[in-house]
């Protein structure tokens, strides 16, 4: 199999499930939570610094992910690897899934990928990350549990030089967006936070896990971006798991009552 080709003993499967068992309605979902590499990609040919920044991974997202699910009781769906070697929030087929220059860098390992190298990282990771989903949305509807989307992603204080003033942003577009709005409005009623609605990123059909999981039978969503500046160690992530799971916890009664 194509999976069996490119993970080799010794690497860590692609999708890790934390909290199997939670209670919550919330599903959480980690696209960029991890910046492995498989070991037959040799690190795509880019020292540490390069893999360990933002364009590897979204930081502190691999921390704040489990805390947040404590907190909650909820699912954590989180990948294990580089969205260098594919990019599980983009369609497989797009160029971008596995970029040959990100944010500047160019990435050796990505250049002129052929057909086969290419469905080789979709099979072994994109495609197991996404089943893993599904399966779990399924196992939810079977038992009678709901199920609100939440994908957690981070981004950089500053991009080419500009800086970005949100200590967070909820992202939306297509589908039931009511949960969204709600939970913007929960972010807004804290006056200390500056809340981005679409911002730093707007949401469109270039993501790929929220419109294929959410869209067809409306279910609720958010994607939330959070300043990496504020969980890039586990004192911010403690902080803004208490602010994310309260904020969540309001949205979620607001659309209920309503």
């Amino acid at each position: 199999m194509a999976s069996d080709a490119l993970l080799q003993a010794g690497d860590p499967p692609p999708v890790q499930v934390i909290r199997p068992d939670g209670s919550s309605p919330f599903l959480l979902l980690g696209d960029h939570a991890g910046n492995l590499i498989p070991s037959r990609l040799a690190d795509l040919g880019l020292p540490e610094d390069e893999r360990s920044r933002h364009i590897g991974w979204d930081i502190g997202i691999g921390e704040l992910g489990p805390m947040l699910a404590e907190r909650l009781d909820a699912v954590f769906i989180r990948q294990t690897y580089s969205r260098l070697v594919i990019d599980c929030n983009r369609d497989p087929a797009r160029a971008d899934a596995m970029p040959e220059i990100s944010d500047r860098t160019i990435i050796p390992g990505n250049q002129a990928l052929d057909k086969a190298a290419r469905t080789a990282r979709i099979a072994a990771i994109h495609t197991p990350y996404q089943q893993a989903i599904g399966a779990e949305i399924a196992r939810r509807d079977a038992a009678g549990q709901g199920t609100i989307l939440v994908s957690l992603h981070s981004f950089t204080p500053a991009m080419q030089g500009i800086a970005r003033p949100w200590q967070v942003g909820v992202l939306h577009d297509g589908g039931d967006t009511s949960f969204a709005h709600a939970l913007l409005a929960a972010f807004r009623s804290n006056a200390t936070l500056t809340v981005g609605d679409n911002e730093p990123y707007s949401m469109d059909l270039i993501d790929y896990t929220i419109p294929r999981h959410a869209y067809p039978e409306r279910r609720g969503y958010a994607e939330i971006e959070i300043r990496q500046d504020l969980i890039g160690n586990t004192s911010g992530c403690r902080d803004w798991t208490i602010r994310l799971a309260d904020a969540l916890r309001v949205a979620s009664d607001s659309i209920a009552s309503a």
